[in-house]
Parts: C-alpha cells; sequence; structure tokens
C-alpha cells in the first residue's frame, strides 16, 4: 500500500533529476571533487596564456610537401654497417684491430671506453645493389631493397647519445633528458588536426618485442612535455580495449553517455565563468577530450575492422598482419590511420640491442620488420598517399663497426652514435637517393653529416614549418623541438 509519505519521497526523487544535482553540486560536493582535478590544470592554464603565438606567424610557414608523418622506430640501435652502409675494408681487417687514426676520440663513439681491442667485424650478410638507383642493402632486407628507389637512405646520421632512452628522448624531444613535448605533440600544436574523430597523434608499440627484449617504451618518448595536454600521443594498446576507458560502463548507452557529457560541458564552462581569472582554454580543452573519446567509440572499432582489407593487401604485409601487437599489424593500422586524417603515427618496436646476439637476432629483427614496412610504402604508394605522407624508419644510434665478446670470436656490436643509417621515403624527400657516406670503416662521418636537430629541423621542414619559429614560450622563453640547433639538410629534400 502506498502512503502519503512514499509518494512524497517519490515527488522528491522526481525533483532531484542527474542536470538539476550536477547544477546544484557546483558548490558543494561536486565541487570540493572537481576542485583538485582543476587546481591540477593551473599550470597548463598558465603556460598556455604565456605562449606567444605571433611568434610562430602564420602556419605553415612554407608549401607542405607532408601532410602527416609515420615512424617506424627501431629500438636498440640497427647496426649501419650491417644493413645500411657497406664496408668491404671491415672483412679486409676482420680479427685486425680498427686503426688508431680512424678510432680517434673512442670516448665519443661507444657506450663504454673500457676496450683493450678494436677487432673489424663485417657485415654478417653481403649487400645487392637494388632498383635502378643501386642502392646497396644487405640481403637482409629483400623487401626494403624492392623499395630501394623510393627511399632515400641517410648514411651520415650522428648523436651524443650512447644509451638507449637518452637516445630515443634526444631523437624524439630534442632533449637527453625527459620533460620536453615530443616530435608528435610538436606537429599537432603547430598543424592541428585533420581528422575529427581520430586523436592528431597515435602510439603503437610492437609488445612481444618489448617483453623479449626487455626494453620499455616510455611515455615521455609521446609527451606533450610543457604543450597542452591535447597535444600528447595517444597509445593504442595491443591487449584488450585500443584505448581504456572508451567504451561505455555496463548499463550505460550511448545516448545516456551523449547526455552525460552535455551536463559535464555546462558544469565545466559554468566553473570557468566563475573562476577567478578564468580558465576557458584549459576547460575547452577538457570538453574538447570528451567529445574526441566520444567519436572514437564509434571511429576506433571501424579502424581496426580489417575484414575489408583486399587478401591481396594482408599478404603483403606478411603472415604476422592479423597478430595484434605485432609489427606489421601496426603497420597496416598505421595506414589505415594515415589514410583516415591522423597527422603523425608513431610505431616503437624494440629488439636491436645485439651486444652478444647479432648472429641470431638481427635476422630476427629483419624477418619481424623488413616486409611490413616496405609493405606500408608500397601500400601508401598505391593509394596515392605515399607523395603526402612521410615515412621515417630509424634508431637512437648504429653499432659498432667492430664486435663486441670474445676477441677471437667477437658475437656483438656495441653502441655507436658516431656515425649511424636511417631511410625516409614519400612527403617530399629524394628518392632513390643516398645522402652522406662514412669512412672506410663505418666509423666517422665521411660528408654531409646529418645530426638529430638537423633531421628534425628537415622533418619539420617537409612538413613546411621552419624549425626556427615555431616556439612555444615555458619558464621565461621560448622552445622549439631542436632547441637552439638544426639545420634543415636540403640534399634529403626533393
Amino acid at each position: 500500500m502506498t502512503t502519503m509519505g512514499d509518494m512524497h519521497a517519490d515527488a522528491i526523487m522526481q525533483a532531484l533529476t542527474r542536470r538539476h544535482f550536477l547544477r546544484s553540486s557546483l558548490h558543494g560536493i561536486g565541487g570540493v571533487a572537481l576542485a583538485s582535478m582543476f587546481a591540477r590544470e593551473a599550470f597548463a592554464r598558465e603556460a598556455l596564456a604565456s605562449s606567444d603565438a605571433t611568434a610562430m606567424g602564420v602556419l605553415p610557414h612554407f608549401p607542405p610537401r607532408a601532410k602527416r608523418i609515420i615512424c617506424l622506430w627501431q629500438g636498440g640501435g640497427p647496426s649501419h654497417v650491417d644493413l645500411f652502409d657497406p664496408k668491404p675494408e671491415l672483412a679486409r681487417f676482420q680479427g685486425k684491430d680498427i686503426p688508431a687514426s680512424i678510432r680517434g676520440d673512442t670516448r665519443l663513439s661507444t657506450m663504454s671506453s673500457n676496450y683493450a681491442k678494436w677487432p673489424a667485424l663485417p657485415a654478417i650478410k653481403p649487400f645487392r645493389k637494388c632498383g635502378e638507383s643501386g642502392i646497396e642493402i644487405s640481403e637482409l632486407l629483400p623487401h626494403i631493397g624492392g623499395i630501394a628507389d623510393d627511399i632515400c637512405v641517410v648514411r651520415s646520421m650522428h648523436t651524443e647519445a650512447v644509451n638507449h632512452s637518452p637516445g630515443v628522448t634526444f631523437f624524439m624531444t630534442g632533449s637527453q633528458q625527459p620533460g620536453r613535448p615530443s616530435m608528435g605533440a610538436w606537429l599537432a600544436y603547430g598543424l592541428g588536426s585533420e581528422c575529427d574523430d581520430l586523436p592528431s597523434f597515435v602510439v603503437m608499440t610492437s609488445s612481444d618485442r618489448e617483453k623479449s627484449c626487455g626494453q620499455l617504451f616510455y611515455e615521455h618518448y609521446w609527451s606533450n612535455g610543457f604543450l597542452p595536454g591535447k597535444h600528447q600521443g595517444v597509445r593504442f594498446r595491443s591487449a584488450g580495449d585500443p584505448v581504456p576507458y572508451l567504451g561505455n560502463p555496463a548499463g550505460v548507452s550511448r545516448d545516456a553517455r551523449r547526455e552525460l557529457l552535455d551536463d559535464l560541458a555546462e558544469l565545466n564552462r559554468a566553473h570557468a565563468a566563475e573562476s577567478a581569472g578564468g580558465g576557458a582554454s584549459a576547460v575547452d580543452t577538457r570538453i574538447a577530450q570528451y567529445e574526441m573519446a566520444f567519436r572514437m567509440q564509434a571511429s576506433v572499432p571501424d579502424l581496426l575492422d580489417f575484414s575489408n582489407e583486399p587478401k591481396s593487401v594482408l599478404e603483403m604485409y606478411g603472415p604476422d598482419v592479423l597478430v595484434k601487437g605485432s609489427f606489421a599489424n601496426n603497420c597496416l593500422i598505421a595506414r589505415r590511420l594515415s589514410e583516415r586524417g591522423v597527422r603523425f603515427v608513431q610505431l616503437m618496436h624494440s629488439g636491436w640491442d645485439q651486444h652478444g646476439n647479432l648472429f641470431t637476432q638481427l635476422a630476427t629483427q629483419c624477418r619481424d620488420t623488413d616486409q611490413p614496412s616496405a609493405a606500408l610504402v608500397r601500400d601508401l604508394k598505391q593509394r596515392g598517399l605515399l607523395d603526402d605522407t612521410l615515412v621515417v624508419w630509424c634508431g637512437e644510434f648504429g653499432r659498432t663497426p667492430f664486435g663486441q665478446g670474445p676477441s677471437d670470436a667477437p658475437n656483438g656490436r656495441d653502441h655507436f652514435g658516431r656515425a649511424y643509417s636511417m631511410w625516409m621515403a614519400g612527403g617530399g624527400v629524394r628518392a632513390g637517393h643516398v645522402h652522406g657516406a662514412t669512412d672506410d670503416f663505418g666509423w666517422n662521418v665521411a660528408s654531409d653529416g646529418v645530426h638529430v636537430h638537423d633531421m628534425q629541423a628537415t622533418i619539420l621542414r617537409l612538413c613546411g614549418i621552419d624549425h626556427e619559429r615555431m616556439t612555444y614560450r615555458y619558464q621565461g622563453r621560448q622552445f622549439r623541438l631542436t632547441d637552439v640547433h638544426g639545420k634543415a639538410v636540403g640534399g634529403i629534400i626533393g
């Protein structure tokens, strides 16, 4: 039997709708709960307000050759003298020390300077001339050799970094110390997004290699640093939900989520209007992120559905293409992200740190990455996307031209930043070309050296950006990706 008290209670409950509760709690329990969250963004609001947009001018500064970038990161230090930089002299000196006149100051060359001998170790597989351009590439990379006429091999890279995390951080952020914005964040900040329902900066990792190699992927490799939080890379996971907490909780429909977001947006704007000093920019960023997550609920499942991919395309990427977390799977997703307008896609793959297992693991890494890397370039090209998509294949440094391990039978190579190789394709680079050279032993840069900051400046230039003018004011000065260094390399640009 329903009493008058029950009826009165029902009336009260009906009056306390969710919208009414959210509004009324702004200065009560809800306000207390939100206070710390808004306080954490105080510094971000201050940095955003102090940003000197006039220092950059109108972006892009030049007509862009590349609208988007796919970075195929090869963590651990791929051996340049085994893959992209043939050195017959190493075979002639095999087992003998590399001459001291070549070695110079060894303290600037390797992770350790405590070597008593420097036995030359030749490439473990022969090189062959590839394509009409005749670029010499190791037989370990037959598929990349097959796209030789589409790539630019840079044989004169050099860096000060001699260990992994500082080396990766240096290439990605312009500093060996964590804390600066990563390249993808800079591009998202400077050029914005071409896509409404996916982030402008996406990161994927080869989870199988991370577990087996013990090399960790740190979040500062794709951090927004001191840039607004919306520019941080969004990591797609290989297990479980691709993006955590993207799905609705059990019992919450999409319509209910839509209504909740509308309520939160109204609450956030009310808070910004009543806050001393404003804060609208930070609130707008938060609302935009909520809206992006809502749109990604529909776009991400479609992105990861390969059912409409022709069998020929799947076969082109190799046998691991349907294995979640594999490099091949990530390469195909990278193409699908790029054709949807994602500005920067960063694939993190590890396993090239071959101190004592060069003769087994180098071939394994090549099998994992060679076919998918080449397939990505071919796939982009056949879809008409390669001309304005820049593909970058690189690591943090190379490996020593001398062997590491037993002096009579070396079985590995140490870290080596004095000279190393990488390659690029599409996006305005000079195809079928080799830029720069090292000496007869692959030890020193002999001509047209390209420092990490030079490569960063070149990548930005291909995107239509003057690296000296794209800055962000933080802690009293204008920062940029290339710090106070770097020069765009004209010889790489086609």
